[in-house]
């Protein structure tokens, strides 16, 4: 009997300590922390700079269909995965393991491919947005200077292996409060500029209808859907409600709401204004289309780099999390040499392949296409009918929810081929137009 009660004893006290350690490692965030994370993961400048040119490739029909229902399809999936959160009683802290949780480890390795896929695309796009936006910045200044593009972006990419030593998402919080106001500001002097610029020219010169023939006019429409693709591309909502103090959903599901409520005000007015404004002729980068005043285009740059600083840093730790978990042991002079070590080469080749291949466009739709379309618009809604969510609680519902999630899945699958194909199409011509490090 002694010994029984004692092992209970025992048993009891190590399940305490075990939910103690757990405790001690749940996430400490808000919702407001949630929504700055998500705000800075998906609306960054360096995704929504090019809608005005998605929607010129598509037209105005097409363009706002594909706009809206991009913004509700990707609010939606971003629910499910937050509503997946221990949906089998154990935590999934990063989207691979909730994968795995569901489908085993074919799923555990098909999404910690598309999210390299996506982060890595996403972060050459980054770096590219960014020396550009510092290069105008520089050229405001120093009209004659001899820096050129391929400068600026060393230059970033400098300041983000500086940033990319802070430990963990969560010590960005700051850091990515400053980036949300960053994407508010770029947003408005952004879409105000565009105004502006649009009531300055003769109206009846600017075209609204899609230019080229009519095999440019389907691989540019086909380019257009992985870079609308692109601008929701969130491949990291597991990562970031890890972060999240409990009631971890609904915390989630405020930060969601507030992320997006910022997404509407800015993706939808800065798309359909910039088309306004310019018309067929509307730049990859909107920013590039700005003419007057100076001085604004200025404050959008300035803005763009503060921005998109953080997401930068969002799309790396997947990879830095894995190159982690290999690395076994606590903090010490010697692990977080080997991390140094890491960052730096990490840093290395993207800005490596950012500086050599500047191509801001087709980056974002091959990267759209490819990695964030199956993690984003197809992962979420077939993850959440594998794993038997689907209106437990009013059966009604779960016919057509089903049916959505299932005409979601294929109708975004097909997105994604079609967006590839028009990526690679314009990977290729650009390559033979222009040298490599060009100074675009």
């Amino acid at each position: 009997m002694v010994s029984e009660s004692i092992s209970e004893s025992e048993v009891q006290k190590a399940v305490e300590e075990q939910e103690q350690r757990e405790n001690e490692n749940d996430g400490k965030g808000s919702w407001k922390h949630a929504a700055f994370h998500v705000a800075t993961t998906i609306a960054t400048p360096a995704a929504y700079a090019p809608l005005p040119f998605a929607v010129a490739s598509l037209g105005w029909p097409l363009g706002v269909a594909n706009l809206v229902s991009g913004t509700l399809t990707t609010w939606y999936s971003s629910l499910l995965v937050a509503s997946l959160w221990k949906w089998d009683g154990k935590k999934h802290t990063t989207y691979r393991d909730l994968a795995r949780s569901i489908y085993g480890s074919w799923g555990f390795w098909s999404v910690a491919f598309f999210q390299q896929v996506a982060s890595l695309g996403n972060n050459i796009a980054i770096q590219i947005a960014a020396g550009s936006s510092l290069k105008a910045i520089y050229k405001y200044y120093h009209p004659d200077g001899s820096l050129t593009l391929q400068h600026f972006i060393v230059f970033f990419g400098a300041f983000e292996l500086f940033l990319s030593q802070l430990p963990d998402i969560h010590s960005l919080r700051w850091v990515n409060a400053l980036c949300t106001l960053s994407t508010i500001g770029f947003a408005g002097t952004t879409i105000g500029v565009s105004i502006y610029n649009g009531k300055k020219v003769d109206r009846r010169s600017i075209r609204h209808d899609v230019q080229g023939r009519s095999s440019s006019k389907t691989f540019k429409a086909f380019n257009a859907l992985g870079t609308i693709a692109f601008s929701f591309g969130d491949a990291m909502l597991p990562e970031i409600q890890s972060t999240v103090r409990e009631p971890s959903k609904k915390n989630m599901y405020k930060g969601v709401l507030a992320a997006y409520s910022i997404i509407v005000l800015s993706y939808w007015q800065l798309a359909f204004f910039g088309y306004w404004a310019f018309g067929s002729e509307v730049e990859p980068y909107i920013v590039a289309s700005l003419t007057s005043p100076k001085w604004t285009t200025v404050m959008a740059n300035i803005f763009a780099v503060i921005q998109i600083s953080g997401c930068f840093q969002i799309y790396c730790r997947p990879t830095f999390a894995y190159f982690e978990e290999k690395s076994n042991g606590r903090w010490s002079v010697h692990k977080y040499m080997i991390r140094l070590a890491f960052t730096t080469l990490y840093m290395g080749l993207i800005t490596l392949v950012a500086a050599a291949m500047p191509f801001f466009g087709d980056f974002v739709s091959i990267c759209g296409a490819v990695g964030f379309t199956p993690l984003d618009f197809v992962f979420p809604v077939l993850a959440h009918l594998k794993a038997g969510r689907s209106s437990r609680r009013n059966s009604k519902l779960r016919l057509p929810v089903i049916a959505i999630n299932v005409a979601i899945a294929i109708c975004f699958s097909v997105v994604a081929v079609l967006g590839c194909i028009g990526a690679i199409r314009f990977i290729i011509l650009d390559t033979k137009t222009y040298s490599f490090f060009h100074d675009m």
